[in-house]
């Protein structure tokens, strides 16, 4: 399965994504500028934040309670896309998936 990151410059990066991994974890083992990941994927730290592109705004479920709070503390103001990627597990119906990277 694949996922997309748009990078702040423009850019794109794609990667094969293994189903049940988190988006924070694929963009962390390839690369992907700003997403750090700090607290592992523990919900802790919104080190991962990230825009869902509209297609797949509601194939990625829903904001939990305790991801809704942690969105606001992005670093960068948060939108109806934003997501913390540690919470979208990758799975066959996101294979596809676009996501942008927030610029600084």
């Amino acid at each position: 399965m694949k996922a997309t990151w748009t990078l702040p410059d423009g850019s794109t990066k794609t990667a094969d994504v293994t189903a049940g991994t988190n988006l924070m974890e694929a963009a962390v083992a390839n690369d992907i500028p700003q997403i750090e990941g700090a607290c592992g994927g523990c919900l802790s730290c919104a080190t991962c934040h990230i825009f869902v592109d509209a297609d797949w705004l509601e194939k990625v479920g829903e904001v939990g309670d305790f991801e809704d709070a942690m969105l606001d503390a992005t670093e960068v103001e948060r939108t109806a896309a934003s997501r913390l990627s540690c919470q979208i597990e990758m799975r066959a119906e996101l294979d596809g998936i676009s996501l942008t990277v927030p610029s600084e």
